[in-house]
Order: structure tokens, then sequence, then C-alpha cells
């Protein structure tokens, strides 16, 4: 990296409200570690469970990896932050937690795009589900989803890399994120702004179109069932995909239509909280408390282990 005239930036965080603090830091903490337990849990029972082998087990078990590592980017040193009053952050860790958060968000939506094909797959094409969604395929369509959030992320954030800092170091967020950053730099941001929104429209316009799509499908082939249970298995397969999916895209509308420019840091800091902190919490809870296999991997595991401890 290169010199700077400022080599630290200070993160303003939520709020200076000493009691607040607490409450978020309370908040935050406990809700840190309910995503990471959940998600954790969702990955191991996907790992010891054998009736968990399909395709879309192998995304929901990524999905959970992405969502630990993508929460881990942020909200630990923010944590940091609030317990120790410290609110500075280096130029390196900075532009280290931009790429990462940036990273795994777009990979994120690219990989919710996949299991909206995965589920159009196993409802209308369910005698060849097995063969069209084997093993290699999976593999390879999480690749793509990697790929593409580092091609679309690399030449702002290169460009963003010769940002110079002279007149302000204040970055009004509680994480370093790309908007309140370019908004300090004392270089000219146009071009990076315009990558920035670009790589934001492209990634939103092409993953809701492949889950639009997709979902388009699946509702002409489930009203076509005959028998209402069919027609209600069927939806309940689908059902925690689609509050996921309308977490995350109803997060971004939020961000990018914004009722005013005075409001806007504000709404994006709540935005933000909820993004890294509330609906990978949730993201856990959404997807076993709505799926029959994985309640079941789980009443069967604690049944094992209860064995195990008998013994």
């Amino acid at each position: 990296m290169r010199n700077h005239t400022i080599t630290t930036f200070i993160l303003l965080g939520l709020t200076d409200d000493p009691q607040l603090k607490v409450v978020i830091f309370i908040f935050l903490f406990l809700a840190y570690l309910l995503n990471v337990a959940g998600n954790l849990m969702i990955i191991f029972l996907i790992m010891v469970d054998s009736h968990l082998k399909t395709a879309m087990y192998f995304f929901l078990q990524n999905f959970s990896l992405l969502e630990i590592s993508f929460t881990s980017a942020c909200i630990p040193k923010y944590l940091y932050n609030l317990s120790t009053g410290d609110k500075t952050i280096t130029y390196d860790n900075c532009f280290i937690q931009m790429f990462f958060t940036d990273l795994l968000a777009i990979t994120d939506f690219f990989l919710l795009a996949t299991m909206s094909y995965d589920r159009y797959v196993a409802i209308c094409k369910p005698l060849h589900y097995m063969t069209i969604m084997n093993k290699r395929v999976c593999q390879r369509l999480l690749l793509c989803c990697w790929a593409a959030g580092f091609l679309i992320l690399l030449p702002p954030f290169s460009l963003g890399l010769t940002l110079e800092f002279c007149d302000s170091n204040v970055i009004d967020h509680f994480l370093c994120d790309a908007s309140p950053v370019l908004k300090i730099s004392c270089t000219e941001t146009w071009l990076i702004e315009q990558m920035v929104i670009a790589g934001a429209v492209l990634t939103f316009i092409m993953t809701f179109f492949c889950v639009t799509l997709s979902y388009t499908y699946i509702i002409k082939i489930i009203i076509r069932f005959p028998n209402i249970q069919q027609r209600k298995k069927a939806f309940s397969t689908c059902s925690s995909h689609l509050i996921v999916v309308s977490i995350a895209y109803g997060s971004c509308i939020f961000i990018y239509v914004k009722p005013s420019a005075k409001d806007s840091v504000a709404i994006n800091k709540g935005v933000g909280i909820l993004i890294t902190s509330i609906s990978p919490m949730l993201n856990p809870f959404i997807y076993t408390l709505r799926n029959k296999q994985v309640k079941q991997a789980f009443n069967d595991l604690i049944k094992r282990t209860a064995l195990y401890l008998k013994k």
C-alpha cells in the first residue's frame, strides 16, 4: 500500500451516547454469537447427516459459511471499538475490511440467485434433478459466484487504492464502507463512484433477474399441480429461500432509494446493521424452523449425543 498523509481513520459508529453504546454492544454481541452458532450448526449438520447431501444443502452450507465470514469481517471490530472506546482503524485494515465485506456481499447475492435456480430444477425438473445438479455442476456454480464477486469488485477497488486522504480521516459509519470513505477523499472520485454504482446495479439486476425468472417458472408449475398437498409441499421448499431473498433485496432497495440526502447516512447505518448482523442471525432460524429435513437431522444429532453421553 502507498504512503498517505493520513494513515489511520476514525469510525464514528452509531452513537456517542454511553448508555446506548452498552445496549448496542450487548445486542450486537448476542446477535453475533447466535449468527456464528446457528450457521456453524447448519454447516455441521449437513456435513454429518447423509440425508442432507443434495445440491440444495451444498449451497445452504456455503451460504452459512459466507454469512459467518461476512459478519466476522466487520462486527468484531465494531464490538472492540464499543468496548474500548478506541474508534481508530489503520488505513490497511480499513481497506482490507472494505474488500472482504464487499466481496462477500456480492458473492452472497450470486449464491442466492444460484439457490433459486436449484429450486427451479428441483420443482420443474424433479426426475432429472440429481443428474442436472450433480456435484461437479454445484462446485462450478459456486466457483462462478466467487469469480463474479471478484470481477465486479476488483476494478473500483484497485482504483480506490490510489486515493489520497489529506483533509479528514473521520468516517461517518461503524465500518469502512465505500460511500463514506469516498466522501472524505481529497482525490477526484467521480470515476470510482460511477464504477461502484455500476457494479451494484449490475449485481442487483443480474441476480434479481435470475431469481425472478426461476420463481416465475416455479409458480407456473406449482399452479398446475392438481393436489393441494403437492402445492403446499412445493411452496414450503421455496419459502425459506424467498424470505432470505426478500430481506437481502429489500435492504438493497433501502440503501439506493433514499428519502433525502439528509437521512441517507442514518439509513445506511441502520441498513448496515440489518445486513451485517440481524439478517445473518435470522437466516439459520429461517432455514431450520421451516425445513423438516434440517429439523430431523438436528433431532437425530441430539438423540445420538444423548445416547453417547449415557454410555
